[in-house]
């Protein structure tokens, strides 16, 4: 019987890495995971300075993640490392998450999944190949309101699905910041690093993913217009996209990092024919919805009326805020509940979070809009 935290490695996020230390407090924080050894930069001095600056061994800091995780192969089972978390720029997802696969280790990446439609497919097999388990980070999934919002749809609490919109704004792009030290901007905008995406592999992949999580339902078609406003900019910055889901139901799409204002404005709205709902990503920790014959009710963390899996998700009293972090969290405590029980010899085990199917549909997403757009927004067909 397995009972001890699991040991997580991490490929890419060293010293000045925003996510990088997003996904190590967020790993640490329900107290199931410990980071023990990482590949922190392509830079070997940097990623050996990086895992120093974490309070690491030595000889855990590793100067590639090839290095990394054949090394790690080779230590005694009760040492090594039982996953790795990879928290690079897109272009470095799939060549260390498919040789961690091969050589039995557990995977969790950040999103988009691949660089390419084609990798994605090619991590596909190599995860059904290896047996192992893969999670991928997209972290507003793991809100107890949008945990909620799923179970009410399901349950048919809303009726019939007939319209959804979804937005996600931002506005740090708005000048030509990938000009200047900005390493975060500088790779966004770059097809070699960030494939043929921009604003719709960063942030237009959670969009989708969100429609397709609360609702149940698949895209089948989208008829994209997308933007590059910024001077010189070859991806997209902005984007509008109409959705045909799988059950006939119709919604809109808007992205952008050009909106000048926009922090992180990430919303859903979702209409049946007996009810509505609608979550907005800066005030988490409500859930407002609509009814045909009864008042407007709000559901709010470890509040009445939850169905299991928000309050499943809930950690901390009700009227106490929970985000971001906490979020983020989800992902890892479910992901790590599921690598235990595999380890156990567990039949089952919390498969609620994003898997390389969803890695699929957002890469799907991604090169759907793109032909749609060259297409003067014909609608193209996901898959």
């Amino acid at each position: 019987m397995v009972s001890r935290k699991l040991r997580m490695g991490m490929i890419g996020g060293g010293t000045g890495s925003f996510i990088g230390d997003v996904h190590r407090r967020a790993a640490s924080i329900d107290g199931m995971i410990e980071l023990v050894c990482g590949a922190f930069s392509s830079k070997p001095e940097k990623s050996i300075a990086s895992g120093k600056a974490l309070f690491l061994p030595e000889a855990r800091c590793y100067s590639s993640f090839e290095e990394m995780i054949l090394k790690e192969k080779e230590l005694p089972e009760f040492e090594r490392m039982d996953f790795v978390s990879i928290v690079t720029p897109n272009h470095m997802h799939f060549p260390p998450a498919k040789m961690a696969l091969e050589n039995g280790f557990h995977v969790v990446c950040d999103k988009p999944m691949t660089l390419t439609l084609d990798e994605a497919y090619q991590l596909e097999k190599v995860v059904e190949q290896s047996g192992k388990l893969f999670a991928l980070t997209h972290n507003y999934t793991g809100h107890p309101m949008v945990k909620q919002a799923r179970a009410m749809v399901a349950n048919g609490d809303l009726g019939t699905i007939r319209k959804i919109q979804v937005q996600y704004l931002q506005g740090w792009l708005s000048t030509a910041v990938e000009k200047t030290e900005n390493k975060q901007a500088s790779w966004r905008v770059d097809p070699k690093r960030s494939g043929i995406g921009g604003a719709l592999g960063d942030i237009g992949t959670h969009a989708e993913n969100l429609v397709e999580y609360i609702t149940g339902l698949k895209i089948d078609e989208l008829a994209a217009d997308l933007g590059r406003f910024g001077e010189g900019r070859i991806l997209d910055d902005d984007g509008n996209i109409l959705l045909r889901m799988d059950n006939g139901a119709k919604g809109t799409m808007s992205i952008s990092q050009i909106a000048l204002g926009e922090e992180n404005n990430l919303a859903i709205k979702v209409y049946g024919d007996q009810g509505s709902l609608e979550w907005h990503q800066e005030e988490p920790n409500k859930l407002i919805t609509h009814w045909l014959d009864k008042p407007i009710k709000t559901f709010t963390p470890n509040g009445n009326d939850l169905y299991p899996a928000a309050l499943e998700t809930s950690r901390i009293p009700a009227g106490h805020p929970e985000g971001y972090l906490e979020a983020f969290a989800t992902i890892y405590k479910n992901f790590a509940q599921h690598v235990l029980a595999v380890l156990n010899g567990e039949l089952g085990g919390n498969a609620d979070y994003p898997s390389v199917k969803d890695g699929i549909r957002g890469m799907q997403f991604i090169y759907a809009s793109v032909e749609s757009d060259e297409n003067n927004a014909s609608w193209i067909k996901l898959g």
